[in-house]
C-alpha cells in the first residue's frame, strides 16, 4: 500500500497516529472525532445536528459519542452561570484523558485568530494510551464491584419480556432495562401466568406515542397484575365407626355404639306416659267438635 499526502499550508488538521489508530475505537468514532477536532474552539454544534447532516443517523453518531466518551476523548460538562442557569459544555480531546488527576491538552484556540489556522500543540508532548481504568470509590469510601450476573429466574423473566415486546417498535428494550424489569415479571410466572397474559396486559390499547418504554411497562407490569389465587382448603377427612361403620368426624366408634346415647328405664317410661296422656286429649278434643246432623236431611 503506497500512501500519497500532499503539502498543506492552511485549513488542515494535525492529529496523533494514537487516536486515528486506536482500534477501541470503531471506524464511525474515530472519523467523528477527526470532524470534531477539525472544528475551531468555541464552536457549537450538539449530537443531534450531527446526526441530522450525516448518512450515519441518531443512533450511530450517539454510540460514537458514548465510545469516545468512555475512552477518554469526549467529556460534557454542566456549568453554572452567573444567574443560575445551567448550560452544557463539550470538550473534545486529541489525546485521551486518563483520570481526574491527568493534564489536560491545550486549548485548540488559533494561532493567529485565522479560522484556517492550525491549532497551537504542544509539539513535545507524545500521545500516549490510557491506563487500565478502575472503579471510581463509593461515596463510603468502598469501591463499586461489578454487578453480579442475574439469576435464571430473572434471566428467564427478561428474555420472556423481551420477546413479549420484540413486535412492538414503541416498546423495545434494551438488556439492562430488560433485566431491570425482570423483578416485576417474575410474580406473573409464580402465578402460573404466561406470554399470552403478558402480552394482552401490555400491548393492549397503547397510546400513539409511549415516551419512556421503561417506565411504561413498569406502570402496567405493576398495576395489572393479577391477585394471588386464593389456595384451595382440604374438606375434612370423615371416618367410620369400625363397629357399625356409620360416618363419624372422629376416629374409632360411634357414641352410641359406645353406650354414650343409651337411655335410661326411667325416660323411656316418662316418654310413654307423655305419648299416652297426648294421644287421649287428642281423642277428646276430636270427639267434642263434631258435626250435628243436617236440617232438612232425611233420615
Amino acid at each position: 500500500m503506497q500512501i500519497h499526502r500532499s503539502r498543506h499550508t492552511c485549513g488542515f488538521t494535525v492529529l496523533p497516529n494514537a487516536l486515528l489508530q486506536d482500534r477501541r475505537l470503531s471506524y464511525t468514532a474515530r472519523g467523528l472525532l477527526a470532524d470534531l477536532l477539525s472544528r475551531p474552539d468555541g464552536w457549537r454544534e450538539d449530537g443531534r445536528h450531527m446526526a441530522d447532516t450525516s448518512p450515519q443517523g441518531r443512533l450511530t453518531v450517539a454510540k460514537a459519542l458514548r465510545e469516545l466518551a468512555a475512552f477518554g476523548y469526549y467529556r460534557v460538562e454542566r456549568v453554572r452561570r452567573p444567574d443560575g442557569t445551567f448550560v452544557s459544555e463539550s470538550h473534545v480531546y486529541d489525546s485521551p484523558r486518563v483520570g481526574p488527576g491527568a493534564v489536560r491538552p491545550g486549548s485548540g484556540r488559533s494561532a493567529g485568530g485565522s479560522r484556517d489556522a492550525h491549532p497551537l500543540k504542544d509539539p513535545g508532548k507524545e500521545p500516549t494510551l490510557p491506563a487500565q481504568r478502575t472503579p471510581a470509590p463509593a461515596p463510603g469510601g468502598r469501591r463499586e464491584t461489578p454487578s453480579a450476573p442475574p439469576s435464571p429466574a430473572l434471566a428467564e423473566a427478561a428474555a420472556l419480556l423481551h420477546r413479549v415486546t420484540a413486535a412492538e417498535p414503541r416498546l423495545h428494550l434494551g438488556a439492562a432495562e430488560a433485566i431491570t424489569l425482570a423483578p416485576l415479571v417474575a410474580p406473573w410466572l409464580e402465578r402460573g401466568l404466561g406470554p399470552r397474559d403478558l402480552s394482552s396486559a401490555l400491548l393492549g390499547g397503547l397510546p400513539e406515542r409511549v415516551h419512556s418504554a421503561s417506565a411504561f411497562l413498569r406502570d402496567r407490569l405493576t398495576r395489572k397484575l393479577p391477585p394471588a389465587p386464593e389456595p384451595i382448603t382440604a374438606p375434612p377427612r370423615r371416618y367410620e365407626c369400625t363397629a357399625c361403620a356409620r360416618p363419624t368426624p372422629y376416629e374409632g366408634i360411634c357414641r352410641t355404639c359406645a353406650g354414650l346415647d343409651a337411655t335410661s328405664q326411667d325416660a323411656l317410661a316418662e316418654r310413654a306416659r307423655t305419648a299416652a296422656r297426648g294421644r287421649a286429649l287428642a281423642r277428646a278434643a276430636l270427639s267434642s267438635h263434631r258435626p250435628g246432623p243436617l236440617v232438612g236431611a232425611r233420615a
